[in-house]
């Protein structure tokens, strides 16, 4: 079986409130995630990985924030449409990998919840759901605690027709 892999990326700016979603879940936070949609940027990085790996565009093209039907959507129900539609063409998602760069919040001890969420979300075994946090050392936009910024890698197979 042919396996593609597709590459994701998502940053957002902090805005004041939180708790603040990251993977399906809500994370304790003094601040959220501002978007049009729920802010979920794991989720937004992982909808154009999967949706990059099988060729079929992008989380804007599914859900352009130009419609506002999309305000406030939840970023669960944009990933498990893009795996939808990634199914629906012959693949089948087999890993996913997530690095989450920010100094804040810490993802460690969230990690064990949003690995099995998006597990859940994705149709697969929590052992093929890596979820990473890096800090930026102080450095640049992420670094002064601005924002966050998420990149996911998922590999699919095609399916044998």
């Amino acid at each position: 079986m042919p396996t593609r892999t597709g590459i994701g990326y998502d940053s957002h700016r902090f805005a004041p409130g939180g708790p603040m979603r990251l993977g399906g879940v809500d994370v304790p936070a003094e601040m959220h995630l501002a978007g049009h949609s729920d802010g979920d940027a794991i989720c937004h990085a992982l909808t154009d990985a999967v949706l990059g790996a099988a060729g079929l565009g992008d989380i804007g093209e599914m859900f352009p924030d130009t419609d506002p039907a999309n305000k406030g959507k939840d970023s669960v129900v944009m990933l498990r449409a893009a795996v939808e539609r990634v199914h629906a063409a012959g693949f089948r998602l087999v890993n996913v990998d997530v690095t989450v760069i920010a100094e804040r919040p810490k993802i460690g001890p969230q990690r064990p919840a949003i690995r099995a969420r998006l597990a859940e979300v994705l149709g697969l075994e929590a052992g093929c759901v890596s979820v990473k946090g890096k800090t930026n050392e102080g450095m640049g936009w992420v670094g002064r605690g601005e924002g966050l910024a998420v990149i996911a890698t998922a590999s699919l197979h095609q399916s044998p027709r």
